[in-house]
């Protein structure tokens, strides 16, 4: 029976692994964990334009002074240096805001990409599947976290093995009669199973 069962479970599992890999995977998706994506963009977005506003009124405040009479051969008639470099300011101050909106759109995703990977294999375990493998990019942040959850659901599918092989060899302890070699492997198995639930 239990053997049974676990063909169900894994046939069920592979069926789940098959469409999530059929799905497409995009480089930018800002749907997988919004609130994560936003959090870690609103921050971003917070820092660069801070530092964007305070650069830009030290330049400003920098240049803001009169020309002196070193000039005076210029052929534009020029008061203040910041005449020159407000269009440069301005320039540069838009180059920074895109620049900083790119990187905060990307790097959220970097974060939150791999814990919706790590998020949905836990829930296909949920499901019954303990030979879920966690799959991430190389590049991706959290390798070690996956690696930890793989080798946790080895041990658990090797545990379930061993559980199963000790079931199927009681109940052939059982078809041959043997009841009291059976009850010992029964006490046997009761104490392994509370080991391994605490």
């Amino acid at each position: 029976m239990c053997h049974v069962m676990g063909n169900v479970i894994e046939n069920k599992g592979a069926r789940v692994n098959m469409e999530l890999y059929q799905q497409k995977r995009k480089k930018l998706n800002l749907r997988v964990k919004r609130n994560l994506q936003a959090w870690i963009l609103i921050r971003i977005l917070v820092v660069i334009l801070i530092s964007i506003a305070i650069s830009l009124f030290i330049l400003y405040l920098f240049s803001h002074r009169q020309i002196g009479t070193t000039f005076h051969r210029a052929h534009l008639t020029i008061r203040h240096v910041s005449d020159l470099l407000l269009p440069v300011i301005v320039a540069s101050g838009g180059l920074c805001v895109l620049a900083g909106f790119l990187f905060a759109i990307f790097f959220p995703q970097r974060i939150a990409g791999p814990i919706y990977r790590i998020e949905r294999g836990l829930k296909e375990i949920s499901t019954g599947n303990f030979k879920h493998v966690f799959k991430l990019r190389k590049t991706d942040h959290f390798q070690s976290l996956a690696e930890a959850a793989n080798e946790a659901m080895r041990r658990v599918a090797k545990e379930l093995e061993d559980l199963e092989n000790q079931l199927k060899s009681i109940e052939e302890i059982l078809d041959r009669g043997e009841n009291e070699l059976a009850k010992e492997k029964i006490v046997v198995l009761r104490k392994r199973l509370e080991n391994l639930l605490g």
